[in-house]
């Protein structure tokens, strides 16, 4: 039972992390609880039908299945929270502004929660999958029924309350300093699906490793800790990085950083030329 329950924890709680900051960084965008809620549910509902057609996946690309699916999930995920980061750069303050002033809710946001939804459901779809597929493995390994109905629902609870416990941390972020600060943590988290997008192609032998194993830091903080995980999810924390996912983490940081440097100059001036043009 206990390992089951961890099992699900982690799983749960990386997906739980990724889901706590977009719903941090979308806060006080119309139906914003509609386009997660939405994006949960596809993603559960994606992720039983990855792990029922799981043996044909593994067959088509010769048995690195996994380690494709995985990657092409993450570096989808990657783009479209680049694009929101970048939209919210153009777009932030005059949010902040319309939310300071009290209004019934803030529209402007709509478009890119639209875009969150296919991240937050790419999580669950990528999580839940494994999920489905170690359970499977655990079953046919012996794993009673009993377990499973204690493990799974005592796996599922600790890794939301960790994800929402994050989520109440975050709302205390004065609102003048919030789309800042999630942004910032947007970014920091695309850079680190990126890197691991990376390992899961250099697992499958369709990059190389360049330069094998940068550093070991796994005496100060492991990856297979809560904390190492955690950080993991949430910047890309590897203890034994390869060449190639240290490339993939600074370029997509790099991107994303000029990219919000150069909208937020663009809606910086646009609203000086308006405020004088007024």
């Amino acid at each position: 039972m206990l390992a089951i329950a961890l099992l699900v924890f982690r799983e749960v709680l990386e997906a739980a992390l990724i889901v706590t900051v977009v719903a941090a960084a979308t806060r006080g965008v119309a139906r914003r609880s509609t386009f997660i809620g939405g994006g949960i549910a596809l993603g559960v509902i994606g992720a039983i039908a990855v792990a029922i057609f799981a043996g044909m996946i593994e067959q088509a690309v010769g048995g690195s299945g996994q380690e494709l699916f995985n990657a092409s999930v993450l570096l989808t995920a990657v783009v479209m929270i680049g694009w929101h980061v970048i939209w919210m750069s153009s777009h932030g303050k005059e949010m902040v502004r319309q939310m300071q002033q009290v209004t019934d809710s803030v529209k402007t946001g709509s478009s890119s929660v639209a875009v969150l939804l296919a991240v937050v459901a790419l999580a669950v779809l990528r999580e839940g999958s494994e999920i489905v597929l170690f359970l499977y493995g655990m079953v046919a390994s012996g794993a009673g029924r009993l377990d499973l109905l204690a493990g799974v629902p005592l796996g599922l609870v600790g890794g939301a309350a960790v994800g929402f416990a994050l989520y109440l941390g975050l709302l205390r972020i004065p609102l003048r300093h919030f789309f800042t600060a999630t942004n910032w943590m947007l970014v920091l988290l695309a850079a680190g699906l990126s890197s691991t997008a990376a390992g899961f192609l250099i697992q499958a032998n369709w990059l190389s490793a360049w330069g094998g194993q940068l550093w070991n830091t796994s005496w100060l903080l492991d990856n297979g800790s809560l904390l190492g995980q955690a950080m993991h999810v949430l910047i890309g924390y590897e203890a034994r990085p390869a060449g190639m996912q240290l490339v993939f983490w600074l370029a997509t940081a790099t991107v994303l950083f000029l990219g919000m440097r150069l909208t937020g100059r663009q809606e910086t001036a646009a609203h000086t030329h308006k405020t004088v043009a007024g």
